[in-house]
């Protein structure tokens, strides 16, 4: 079974929304599943909490065949709290312990233009140092050209409004779906599967 790691960050819940779909496309394909973890804010010491996802340990990156890594958006960043993490991963790097793994990633911003692609980019840039194999959204899905808010080759992202009030919409969850299944099914290939 091609276990596959969706970790995140997320405040309002977008991002939180966005995971639970690139889950279920990762549960769509044969021979994989999703491992669902997220992080806590940099200051919270508090358990975690008991409706949501465990928090993420360096052997769920370890063991995972591949990685979706999704947060929302900070000045065209990544969220504090999962930057703070993956500084935490350099044994794993040292031991090459995700090069060859498959990897996308997904975000959610607060404005239409409010850094989605940067963020995305931004991600990317740990993963590649670890060796991992960063893929994208094709256009050869309808979404990718149809979307009128979030979607983007980079990977699957979603507008969520100054409030995080602005509900999914039908191309962006698509896309998240899409995105889940891809990793899944390069992932299952390359542990020797169909």
């Amino acid at each position: 079974m091609a276990e596959i790691l969706v970790l995140y960050y997320s405040v309002g819940g977008s991002v939180k929304r966005m995971a639970e779909l690139v889950a279920s496309g990762i549960e769509r394909v044969p021979g994989a599943a999703a491992r669902v973890r997220t992080v806590p804010r940099i200051s919270d010491k508090s358990p975690v909490p008991s409706d949501g996802p465990p928090y993420v340990e360096l052997g769920d990156l370890e063991e995972c065949a591949g990685l979706a890594l999704g947060s929302p958006t900070r000045f065209g960043n990544m969220a504090a709290p999962l930057k703070h993490f993956l500084d935490g991963t350099s044994l794993l790097w040292q031991r090459g312990a995700l090069a060859g793994k498959p990897a996308c990633v997904f975000t959610s911003t607060a404005s239409l233009h409010g850094g989605q692609e940067t963020t995305l980019l931004s991600m990317m840039l740990p993963l590649l140092h670890h060796g991992m194999l960063v893929m994208g959204l094709p256009y050869t899905l309808a979404e990718m050209n149809a979307t009128r808010s979030g979607g983007t080759p980079y990977g699957a992202s979603h507008f969520a409004g100054v409030a995080d009030d602005q509900p999914i919409s039908e191309h962006e969850r698509t896309l998240c779906i899409a995105q889940g299944k891809r990793l899944a099914q390069i992932a299952v290939r390359l542990q020797g599967g169909k």
